[in-house]
């Protein structure tokens, strides 16, 4: 077996995958392109256009009366309907922890500033408590 046929250009070590495939982890990005190998094509798609069109390929061939067609054009429209799931609840976990962040932060300034005139309160006391001492040793 000849070594550098099996390690041209194209060959990965991870079987093609990219690493955040290989995870299991669906990209987070809704923008993007998936390339498909669907039961009879190659289709080329968004998760969502994807899902669209496997479920109507899927009715196509339930109308034409192709049932086992019909049932593999509906498994791969469920395959990227979840898809779509899992970025939709990746987006909104991305949303929560950020907005978790936030108001953190807000506390965080809020009790600064609070912290800021409790100092600046103080500072002004103290400095009319001394000019009313100074007005005392004044008079006498």
């Amino acid at each position: 077996m000849n070594i550098k046929r099996i390690r041209g250009r194209h060959h990965r070590s991870n079987g093609g995958m990219s690493a955040r495939q290989g995870n299991n982890q669906t990209p987070l990005n809704r923008n993007h392109v998936f390339d498909s190998n669907g039961p009879e094509m190659r289709v080329r798609g968004t998760a969502q256009q994807l899902f669209e069109k496997y479920l109507q390929l899927g009715r196509d061939a339930t109308g034409a009366g192709d049932r086992i067609l019909a049932e593999a054009y509906f498994q791969h429209a469920e395959h990227y309907f979840r898809i779509i799931n899992a970025m939709t609840q990746a987006a909104q976990q991305s949303q929560a922890e950020r907005q978790e962040r936030h108001q953190k932060r807000m506390k965080a300034q809020q009790a600064e500033s609070g912290d800021e005139r409790r100092g600046n309160e103080e500072a002004e006391g103290e400095s009319e408590g001394e000019t009313a001492h100074a007005a005392e040793d004044n008079a006498e």
